[in-house]
């Protein structure tokens, strides 16, 4: 079957983080603070999320996305919505969650989002996963007209440690390194692709939460060690009760790691099934360092969160 037809594509996923390096053998890209997403362009565009969620009507200002290609095409990209000349997932991530179309076009209008793709696994008749990725990049560059809507991610060769820095003073997420020769395995996680990221990120799932002096709220955090559920402690910084609230979620009488860790006896225990960005400073105890809560994703089953 044809994959443009079909559209059920996994993206490429990347299983190793590593510090910054320098090689001659990868190139070297921004790692940008959005959602992965497969743009399906023809006649129309069909833009899809991991867990194969219909994106477009989400966000309707890019649904003449296919006008700013040449060709027939299925690209990779990352889906942003920028405040302040910043990539804010927490806006593009409340977006995604949203049903009202009147609440929908009042986001377009005050947050436009836009795509940087990084990545083109189809060309007018022909899919192209198995080229190696600078021939790849090739026909990206070719076949995208760049505009507000949709830029081509650039790459540096060589000089990934330089690019890190410079990613870092501008605070931003990271950089990705990607073999030249790499080719695209959809859904599969690839050591051809490495993470360099500033601030580490965790997946976690959302155990319970405590509601604190000066009406803040700590979310109880968890993860899974094979089938077992694992307290990770608190993320206070940047979470609120009123964000959890915009989320369906299941109020439990006991906790799900089968007892009560040392200072949560108040706390009010949660389905573990809320996947929510713990954004830390690294470190290499097991508990995280100055925490900040980044938002909550639809597109993560939590047995996925793993130590």
């Amino acid at each position: 079957m044809d994959i443009f037809d079909i559209k059920t594509i996994s993206p490429m996923l990347i299983s190793e983080m590593q510090d910054p390096f320098d090689s001659p053998d990868y190139i070297y890209e921004i790692k940008w603070d959005g959602i992965r997403c497969v743009s399906y362009l023809s006649d129309k565009a069909d833009m899809r999320n991991k867990r194969n969620k219909l994106m477009t009507p989400i966000f309707p200002e890019l649904e003449n996305l296919h006008k700013q290609v040449k060709t027939k095409c299925i690209l990779d990209h990352e889906l942003l919505v920028l405040k302040n000349g910043v990539p804010d997932f927490y806006e593009v991530q409340k977006r995604s969650l949203m049903t009202n179309s009147f609440k929908i076009q009042l986001a377009a209008d005050r947050y436009p989002a836009s795509i940087i793709a990084y990545d083109i696994l189809y060309y007018k008749d022909r899919e192209i996963t198995m080229l190696p990725l600078m021939e790849r990049k090739k026909y990206l560059e070719d076949v995208v007209q760049e505009n507000n809507l949709i830029s081509v991610s650039r790459y540096i060769e060589n000089d990934g440690i330089k690019l890190f820095e410079l990613v870092k003073a501008k605070s931003l997420e990271g950089i990705v390194a990607k073999r030249k020769d790499s080719l695209y395995w959809q859904g599969k996680k690839t050591k051809d692709w490495i993470k360099c990221k500033v601030m580490s990120t965790e997946d976690c799932i959302i155990c319970g939460y405590i509601l604190k002096a000066n009406s803040m709220t700590s979310l109880v955090l968890g993860q899974y060690d094979d089938d077992t559920l694992i307290y990770r402690g608190h993320v206070t910084l940047g979470a609120s009760l009123r964000i959890l609230n915009q989320h369906k979620y299941e109020i439990i009488g006991y906790s799900p790691f089968g007892y009560v860790p040392e200072g949560n006896n108040d706390a009010v225990w949660l389905k573990p099934e809320l996947v929510c960005i713990v954004e830390s400073m690294p470190t290499e105890k097991d508990s995280f360092r100055q925490p900040v809560f980044k938002g909550i994703r639809d597109d993560k089953p939590a047995i996925e969160c793993k130590i």
